[in-house]
């Protein structure tokens, strides 16, 4: 007989049989999978309100050669030169983008395929030169793995172990990423909203820009190893881009993407145990499943709802007066 297309569904092994034998490695795969998501959506929400998805992606891609580089140079894949090349190699992405951007007449998005196709493609030479013998390739980079998350070596603090080394390294930076978005977060919807009159207010909206880029290059870099780059991507994308189509006010937008990020880390895993596949592809299956599913029955700005009254406004995405509520 020719076998389905998708396994057996069975409920006790894909959702109790995880949380009773397995209960440790399903939590901190799960919890590495929130962390991940979280922090990639929050950072995401200004990402997006700015306009720089693309941007977003073209670091994603640019780190590689940057992470080489540090690896080549120290011979060590320590979090720190890995997370110093990733840093430069972020705010390189943005300067290129820029300077290309006012010193010719090329649009935006094409300087943006230029600079990440280009450095990814650096990055892909680099390591295929140099570093085709050692365990630092390509695949590794794009997807991630967050199955080995519970293999980790355990760290300590003050002889107590707290967790494996990835979870607490993205604990840590997403509690930095909230602290710093907590104090700069009247500069950040100023400067996201009306570039012109941050700067009347004395406000640099350059050095938010170049700050920010900081921000997601840090994130993106801690997030690689388990996620990967490619899909790291979407987790920037999507939990802010769903919650923004449920409401118009940024603090609310926030908590929902975090929400979000909890279910794609919840649902993503399950369903990477129901069909044996990749956690973190699982994770981005059910994000784009819940947008798809939000952009239709939103109440203000979903599919349905412009049907029923076509004659209804366009709406523009938030209200950057309610946004500061």
């Amino acid at each position: 007989m020719r076998e389905s297309f998708f396994p057996d569904f069975d409920w006790h092994t894909v959702f109790v049989q995880p949380w009773t034998e397995y209960a440790s490695n399903s939590f901190w795969i799960a919890l590495m999978g929130f962390l991940v998501s979280g922090t990639c959506g929050l950072v995401g929400c200004f990402v997006i309100l700015r306009r720089m998805a693309l941007v977003g992606d073209a670091i994603s891609h640019s780190l590689l050669p940057g992470i080489t580089l540090a690896f080549l140079l120290t011979n060590s894949r320590a979090t720190l030169p890995m997370m110093i090349g990733a840093i430069v190699a972020g705010v390189a992405t943005v300067a290129l983008i820029e300077a290309i951007r006012y010193s010719s007449r090329i649009k935006p998005d094409a300087a943006i395929g230029i600079v990440f196709s280009s450095l990814f493609a650096v990055g892909v030479l680099l390591i295929s030169a140099f570093a085709d013998k050692v365990d630092l390739d390509a695949e590794c980079v794009l997807y991630g793995e967050l199955g080995f998350i519970p293999l980790q070596d355990i760290a300590q603090f003050g002889g107590i172990e707290i967790g494996p080394g990835p979870v607490v390294r993205m604990a840590v930076i997403a509690l930095i990423a909230i602290v710093l978005l907590l104090i700069f977060y009247k500069e950040m919807l100023v400067t996201s909203f009306d570039s012109a009159l941050a700067a009347s207010l004395g406000i640099n909206p350059t050095r938010y820009q170049y700050g920010l880029t900081l921000l997601l290059s840090i994130v993106i870099v801690s997030s690689f190893e388990s996620v990967g780059v490619v899909l790291v991507i979407a987790m920037i994308i999507f939990p802010g881009a769903t919650a923004l189509l449920l409401t118009d006010r940024l603090p609310i937008a926030l908590w929902l993407s975090t929400l979000f990020s909890a279910l794609y880390a919840l649902l993503g895993f399950h369903l990477a145990t129901w069909l044996n596949a990749s956690i973190a592809g699982g994770m981005t299956v059910i994000a784009g499943f819940l947008f798809a599913l939000v952009w239709l029955v939103a109440p203000r700005r979903g599919l349905i709802a412009r049907y029923v009254r076509p004659n209804q406004a366009l709406e523009s995405p938030i209200e950057p007066l309610e946004s500061s509520v």
